[in-house]
């Protein structure tokens, strides 16, 4: 490999002490590369204790244990919440009526309803669209020879989709990214004052600006697009039910921040992988089809969210440790994606694995909504950013984002070669 950065490269240095590891306090040079910390706790301590009680699972079989049995162990966040956001806060509102945060029988019905905006036919509708903003984006690239891959690219693109879909403004789209990553961040497992104030503020008035959109899409109908599923979520109906208006707020509120967050990552990811590996960038140009398995190897490689939570809602076991009910587990996507009992040679970055059965979209009835709209995206864009492009060279470094949920790229400066 060449080029900048070491995120989990092959040829790892031994295994740090994880004795006194602790996801809550976890050390200075975890995040520029966790791998080497999750590759310890996996096999030295696969059910890892934290200071507060709770748990860290890092083995893939685990994982999986967990995602599959939706009644044992639990996405409702009631209990996490409450006592980090205050239970009548901004943020616990929202974070408990988000559909990827509640169970059944509510996350059926909501999900059931949220799903009218990732049909097939609503996507389809989208790909072209996709590829004009990707060839604008590149012509943009030709004319300057560089760019910061994140702010010009990976960011814009996605944004720019699900806005899109929600018929929000250009003018607005960065004050949308302001509340998403306000948001977005409570959810760290460490929060400042400063946060918490930050993040109850976003949901507020992400709510307000929602509220008048919808009351302006009613009134003035024609001004939509053909593509746009604002009205549509809001009028949809499944065996007689329809959102509440708070929960088609917070589905919406969740659909623009997670439907750019774990996006730009992957992108951003997705292009310095690609570029740290020149020989997979002329593997691509060989065989263009392996683009599909390229984007599944870059959510393996980097998960653009690292870490998913559950809690038990009775007595039972993970990885053959007893777990009393109401015990809250860190399943740690990161770890399990390069788990070798289930990937050869999990550090290497290899754009024709297969199979490739990531844990990065989760798994099981909680299943990323939008995962087939990410896929598309990152397709039509890697295909058309190395097809066009094939001698991109690093600039510098990327810099790497002091977050442990998000693994995320906050520049990548590029260059045409």
């Amino acid at each position: 490999m060449n080029g900048f950065g070491s995120t989990g490269e092959q040829g790892m240095s031994p295994h740090p002490d994880v004795t006194e590891f602790d996801l809550l306090d976890v050390p200075s040079d975890y995040f520029a590369d966790p791998y080497r910390y999750l590759a310890a706790l996996r096999e030295c301590s696969p059910i890892h204790r934290n200071s507060d009680g709770t748990f860290v699972v890092t083995r893939y079989d685990d994982c999986v244990a967990a995602y599959r049995d939706p009644d044992t162990w639990s996405s409702e966040k009631k209990a996490d919440f409450a006592p980090k956001f205050g239970n009548a806060a901004p943020l616990y509102e929202h974070h408990t009526t988000s559909v990827v945060f509640t169970d059944a029988p509510n996350h059926t019905r909501i999900r059931k309803l949220f799903q009218f905006a990732f049909t097939r036919r609503a996507l389809t509708a989208f790909e072209p669209r996709i590829a004009r903003l990707v060839d604008t984006y590149l012509d943009h690239l030709e004319d300057t020879g560089e760019m910061d891959m994140v702010e010009e690219f990976s960011f814009k693109l996605p944004i720019e989709v699900v806005c899109d879909m929600l018929g929000v403004p250009g003018c607005d789209r960065d004050m949308i990214r302001g509340w998403a990553l306000a948001i977005l961040t409570a959810l760290e497992p460490m929060l400042t004052t400063e946060q918490h104030a930050d993040g109850n503020r976003a949901v507020i008035e992400f709510k307000q600006y929602l509220r008048d959109l919808i009351r302006h899409r009613r009134s003035f109908p024609d001004e939509a697009s053909p593509t746009e599923v604002l009205t549509v979520l809001a009028d949809a109906e499944a065996d007689g039910e329809r959102l509440t208006e708070l929960e088609l707020l917070h589905q919406c509120i969740f659909m623009l921040n997670a439907g750019h967050e774990t996006s730009t990552n992957m992108l951003s990811h997705g292009v310095h992988e690609m570029l740290r590996s020149p020989g997979e960038i002329r593997r691509l140009a060989e065989n263009p089809g392996l683009v599909a398995s390229m984007v599944e190897e870059v959510l393996r490689y980097q998960a653009p969210i690292q870490i998913n939570n559950r809690r038990s809602t009775k007595d039972t076991e993970i990885g053959g440790l007893p777990m009393p009910a109401g015990t809250t587990v860190h399943m740690i996507v990161a770890a399990a994606n390069r788990d070798p009992r289930q990937f050869p040679d999990p550090d290497r970055f290899d754009i024709a694995r297969r199979p490739n059965r990531h844990l990065s979209f989760g798994l099981g009835v909680h299943i990323c909504a939008g995962n087939s709209l990410a896929r598309m995206e990152a397709a039509i864009a890697f295909r058309k950013l190395f097809g066009r492009f094939p001698g991109l060279q690093l600039m510098a470094p990327p810099e790497i984002a002091a977050r442990m949920r998000f693994r995320e790229i906050r520049h990548l400066h590029i260059a045409v070669n």
